[in-house]
């Protein structure tokens, strides 16, 4: 029986917790600030205890066809939520599927890598770009205090952080689809039903 060269989990970066807007890498120490990513921390350690020849992918916030920003704007439940210093990374689906090719192409366990585009920014400008691609109005802004949000909502405004991707880049030799999110959105654009 062949030897097995490659294991994959899939976890987020909120195992780096809150860093302030601070950048952060895959050398960073992790300390979760969330239930959620707690829970993601512990996902992660308990699957290295398990001798395979495991990757790990600590994705950002994913987006792609039919759930993304667009959409969003379209069925009316966008909102344009602001909290001070408040910046996140993202990724397009496509590009997470990309990394995992890469990364089958090139084991190297045990390894962790994060997942995300080379431009970390304010979710609200996310929402702008989106309204303006449409050519619509955005949605006026809320500040957080404000917004109607659930529970698990609001737990995504509780970390602020900077992702890092230079090792995806430089070690799996992997190049971004979509390096940014207006990358990503400009070409769903093109996917929505006219």
């Amino acid at each position: 029986m062949p030897q097995l060269r490659w294991a994959g989990y899939l976890s987020t970066t909120g195992v780096y917790g809150d860093r302030h807007g601070a950048w952060v890498d895959e050398t960073s120490p992790l300390a979760p600030s969330t239930k959620r990513g707690e829970r993601r921390l512990a996902a992660e350690t308990a699957w290295s205890t398990l001798g395979l020849p495991l990757h790990v992918f600590r994705l950002a916030g994913i987006y792609g066809p039919g759930r993304n920003q667009l959409v969003s704007i379209l069925d009316g439940t966008a909102k344009r939520i602001v909290k001070e210093g408040r910046v996140f990374s993202r990724i397009h689906v496509e590009d997470i599927a990309g990394v995992l090719e890469a990364s089958i192409a090139k084991p190297s366990p045990p390894r962790a890598y994060n997942v995300c585009d080379d431009e970390p920014c304010p979710p609200q400008d996310v929402i702008a770009f989106a309204a303006e691609l449409l050519m619509r109005q955005p949605p006026p802004e809320i500040a957080f205090d404000d917004a109607d949000l659930s529970p698990m909502a609001r737990s995504f405004y509780a970390e602020s952080k900077r992702v890092a991707n230079t090792r995806i880049k430089e070690e799996l030799g992997y190049r971004l689809i979509y390096p940014s999110y207006r990358d990503g959105l400009a070409a769903l654009l093109a996917t929505l039903p006219a």
